[in-house]
């Protein structure tokens, strides 16, 4: 079945002047915002409503393109060269990747409010219509004869999140024992048969290619899908408890400052605090930090029990050192 919804690769439409002034005449911008994954509608809602924002504010006109892949590897295509006017990212790690070689500011997470993070998710799962195999919880995942969807780790932030839940979950069951934990992530791997290197690879992994029992990704990620596909052929699943997944977002120093677009870039990211994109990041069943708007969409998300990575592993620097690199844990578990 073709989802339309996920082959779809916005670029932001250009927002132009009408009337009969020259373009030249016209204060134009173009902001390049490089995302996550599974962002793309998201950000495809929410341009528009800055531009018309800010056309009525300033008088002029910004255009806004998009760039999504693997948070992790977007990262690393900033850190290339790609020229970003702005980055929102699923996970503090890959911000901070920018921030130690100058790319962003070092005090990045205390440039907007809640941590520059202006919405977040949790990992939960996605089923077959009936969950035939009975999965209700992460110890159903690394059973044997269970086929599990998940992007790779070192690539996606959705993959590493899901690592990190599973590993958490399993401290958390078995009083702090790190071996057990080990173990665990290790059985939920070898259950997993093939690793996209993004969340919408994943998707279209389980939905179109019919791969796997359950898919576990971000939340928003699987309400959208359930709403493409239909209720009738797959099932969300919550699991007893997951992880917290913050959105950060920063501004790219080294293009702002080469293309004259900090004002523009500044007030983008400022914007996602509004109520208009707080109610359009609760349509696209992100969890919005406004209260008032938190508390209008509280009713469509299933209460669960959340950890962040703070209270399982230190902070993302440590959980990153640990797992993440080459050679950490991941790789020592992941023999495919």
């Amino acid at each position: 079945m073709a989802l339309k919804t996920f082959k779809h690769l916005a670029l932001a439409g250009a927002l132009t002047l009408a009337g009969v002034l020259p373009l030249a005449a016209q204060a134009q911008t173009t902001l390049l915002n490089v995302s996550y994954d599974v962002a793309r509608e998201y950000y495809k809602d929410y341009n528009p409503v800055f531009a018309a924002y800010w056309k009525k504010k300033t008088g002029e006109t910004v255009t806004i393109n998009q760039s999504h892949n693997g948070s992790s590897a977007q990262a690393r295509a900033v850190a290339d060269g790609l020229e970003a006017d702005v980055v929102t990212m699923n996970q503090a790690t890959d911000v901070d990747f920018l921030a130690e070689k100058g790319i962003v500011a070092k005090d990045w997470v205390k440039r907007f409010p809640n941590a520059a993070s202006p919405n977040y998710s949790t990992m939960i799962f996605l089923v077959r219509k009936g969950n035939p195999k009975g999965i209700k919880d992460w110890n159903d995942l690394v059973k044997p004869g269970v086929q599990v969807i998940i992007p790779n780790p070192k690539t996606a932030g959705n993959g590493r999140y899901t690592y990190l839940a599973a590993w958490g979950y399993a401290l958390k069951k078995n009083q702090g024992s790190e071996v057990q934990a080990r173990e665990f992530a290790k059985a939920l791997f070898k259950n997993v048969p093939v690793l996209d290197s993004g969340g919408r690879g994943a998707t279209t992994t389980f939905a179109q290619r019919n791969i796997g029992d359950a898919l576990v990704t971000f939340e928003n990620e699987v309400y959208l899908i359930q709403k493409e596909l239909g209720a009738d052929k797959v099932e969300i699943v919550y699991p007893s408890m997951s992880i917290r997944a913050d959105n950060p977002v920063a501004v790219v120093e080294r293009t702002v400052e080469k293309k004259k677009s900090r004002k523009q870039a500044q007030a983008y990211l400022e914007y996602l605090w509004s109520p208009e994109a707080q109610d359009i990041a609760g349509r696209y069943y992100y969890r919005p930090v406004v209260a008032a708007v938190a508390k209008k969409y509280a009713a469509q998300f299933k209460p669960i029990q959340m950890f962040t990575v703070e209270e399982v592993f230190g902070n993302w620097d440590k959980a990153n050192k640990a797992h993440f690199v080459d050679g950490g844990s991941f790789d020592q578990i992941y023999q495919k």
